[in-house]
């Protein structure tokens, strides 16, 4: 099959032909005796504006930016049920230092992060660095730990010093509570900068969640909306609902913009104005790509350039039908639409300068000979009769066990995975610290190199990735992102020595 780029089809494995217009691609310890305590060294960003908890309609507000300093950052973080304020409602959610979302860290290729985690939850608990390429062992960025209520632990995270520069966010992987506790609030950004700045006129940070209530808490999901993967009703971006922008004609902005939801796929669109992305995840394409339709399935993250032009627009997100159970009766889990903040434009233009953007070395491992090849089945299955007990969520046929290894891979190779989705649903699939290359969607190859630690699996498809297995030793996961599929089994272990 002749290869396809972003400039001539926006969604691989598809939409539908309404969206084919555009150009975008489917984007879907304690400190040692003797030593200060580096939690000292955490600065806060003196541009940065903290956001109440939950702050209802008006300008779009960021959460706190806590900055790294002389190659480190130290910081508190506690997750803990606060009163929050969602769309003049108040109501109680989960934190992270008390505010949704929590605050945001800055830092750099090379840099430390020394975080001393509490958790007032009533549930274990534990942290994930979605994105960072830092060790999966010990107190780094350790799927397997575990902290209790009323818990203390002091986490460390080196990045190396050729960390890829971008924008990741943090949030909780305890199996089987994952979903529940990202849901009810427990998120947060990272930015690793980049060496050479990209000019813009200013910088935003657009972490996107949707949210539901009963009362005066967050809606507890049943057991259907967990197989479904729940969604909430309300949409949210750095925990605000309709919120608003203003910018001047000319001006260039860099929107960081995160998937935070634990299922809701997002289509987004902000007609009127010019939308340029450098890349998803921790990707950079080669040049920047014109689109008007960016998609991020859970966990993908976008780097876009938005050159403002005079008038108001919506940013939005569209529905999206990301399948169902294949039960007959059964509804699908089509996503509904939002309105997510309107931009307004006015006042004198100016000129923004040209758009440069420094261009790291990109690996392209389709030119690279592979040493290994796999297939990982994504399936779905009914338990008991006439499927009456429920929906099994599993990884090559298995459900996931934290003490066994369903993979494992010799340090250095290069390996190309097929994942295929056997099921009705989509399942957005996720490799914690070794990037992948996507190389084929659905059939259809890709032209330019794209990087992701997200890789879209549409419903009864495949995808082609590309893995190096260089750099970092060690034990971690992989699974599906739509995180009640994870708590419900969709997950494997992999080992790298």
């Amino acid at each position: 099959m002749e290869p396809v780029t972003r400039r001539t089809v926006l969604v691989l494995g598809g939409v539908g032909a309404a969206a084919l217009v555009g150009g975008g691609l489917f984007v879907w310890s304690r400190t040692q005796s003797g030593e200060p305590d580096p939690r000292t060294a955490a600065t806060p960003s003196p541009t940065s504006t903290r956001s109440p908890p939950g702050e209802e309609t008006g300008t779009l507000l960021e959460p706190e930016v806590l900055t790294s300093s002389g190659g480190r950052l130290g910081l508190t973080l506690t997750a803990a049920l606060t009163d929050v304020v969602v769309a003049g409602t108040p109501v109680r959610a989960l934190t992270y230092n008390g505010t949704l979302p929590g605050p945001t860290l800055r830092v750099r290729p090379g840099d430390r992060i020394a975080l001393g985690f509490r958790s007032e939850l009533d549930a274990a608990t534990n942290l994930h660095m979605h994105g960072l390429v830092v060790s999966p062992e010990g107190s780094s960025d350790n799927p397997f730990l575990l902290i209790e209520p009323g818990d203390t632990f002091d986490y460390e995270y080196q990045l190396g010093a050729d960390h890829s520069p971008g924008v990741f966010w943090y949030h909780p992987h305890r199996h089987g509570n994952a979903a529940e506790q990202l849901f009810r609030g427990l998120y947060g950004a990272i930015i690793v900068e980049d060496e050479e700045p990209v000019e813009a006129t200013r910088e935003r940070l657009l972490m996107i969640s949707d949210i539901a209530f009963d009362g005066g808490g967050v809606h507890v999901a049943s057991q259907f909306e967990r197989m479904l993967g729940r969604e909430g009703d309300i949409v949210m971006v750095n925990g605000q609902v309709g919120a608003t922008l203003l910018a001047k004609p000319g001006e260039r902005e860099r929107w960081r913009i995160v998937n935070a939801c634990s299922s809701r796929f997002l289509r987004l669109r902000l007609d009127g104005q010019r939308m340029q992305l450098l890349g998803v995840d921790a990707g950079r394409y080669a040049e920047p790509q014109d689109v008007e339709e960016i998609m991020l399935t859970p966990g993908n993250r976008a780097d876009v350039m938005v050159t403002a032009v005079e008038g108001t627009s919506v940013l939005q997100t569209l529905p999206f039908d990301r399948g169902g159970m294949g039960m007959m009766g059964s509804p699908s889990s089509t996503t509904t639409g939002a309105d997510l903040l309107t931009l307004t434009v006015a006042g004198t233009p100016s000129t923004a300068p040209p758009l440069v953007v420094p261009q790291p070395t990109t690996r392209d491992l389709r030119l690279e000979q592979i040493t290994g090849q796999r297939t990982v089945t994504l399936a779905m299955g009914a338990m008991g009769a006439m499927g009456m007990g429920g929906m099994s969520f599993t990884i090559d046929g298995r459900e996931f066990d934290h003490e066994r290894v369903d993979t494992e891979v010799s340090h250095g190779a290069i390996e190309e995975w097929t994942i295929v989705n056997t099921s009705p649903m989509d399942h957005p699939f996720h490799l914690h610290v070794w990037p992948m290359q996507l190389v084929e969607v659905g059939g259809t190859s890709l032209a330019d190199v794209d990087w992701r630690d997200v890789v879209p699996v549409r419903a009864r498809s495949t995808t082609v990735v590309r893995i190096a297995f260089g750099g970092l030793l060690g034990r971690t996961v992989y699974h599906c992102h739509i995180l009640d599929h994870e708590d419900n089994g969709m997950m494997g272990v992999i080992r790298v020595d």
